[in-house]
């Protein structure tokens, strides 16, 4: 439910054109990490840039396997990932891609700050 709602925000603020590209990466660099600290492991893995990704079976599940595993150890280690908040995009026009600044808000009171850099491949935004 919460990836059709984000398809349809993205949706609507491109038709309009009041949204800039820095906005469209950052609403679904965050839709994508709002998938993983829910749990929702296939949402993120099928946000990636699929011509960054093998097409074996083997490698999807390992992937799948690490963002669990990933997660868990931000469980132990700061009591999980509680938010997402985008604090920045950058576009570099030269190399065709936005650096998405997230800030992940973890249980434990701390924050981190991470660089997305995300790439628009035939109309919608992917994790590079």
């Amino acid at each position: 439910m919460r990836k059709l709602a984000v398809i349809v925000l993205l949706t609507v603020l491109a038709a309009c054109g009041s949204a800039t590209k820095e906005e469209l990466a950052g609403l679904a660099a965050k839709g994508y990490y709002d998938h993983l600290i829910h749990g929702e492991y296939e949402q993120f893995y099928e946000g990636m840039d699929q011509r960054a990704l093998s097409e074996e079976p083997a490698y999807r599940r390992q992937m799948l396997d690490n963002l669990r595993q990933f997660m868990a150890r931000q469980e132990k280690e700061h009591r999980g990932v509680l938010e997402v908040r985008v604090s920045n995009a950058t576009t570099d026009t030269v190399q065709q891609f936005t650096n998405v600044f997230l800030v992940l808000c973890f249980g434990d009171s701390t924050n981190e700050e991470i660089v997305v850099p995300m790439v628009e491949r035939h109309g919608a935004w992917r994790m590079k």
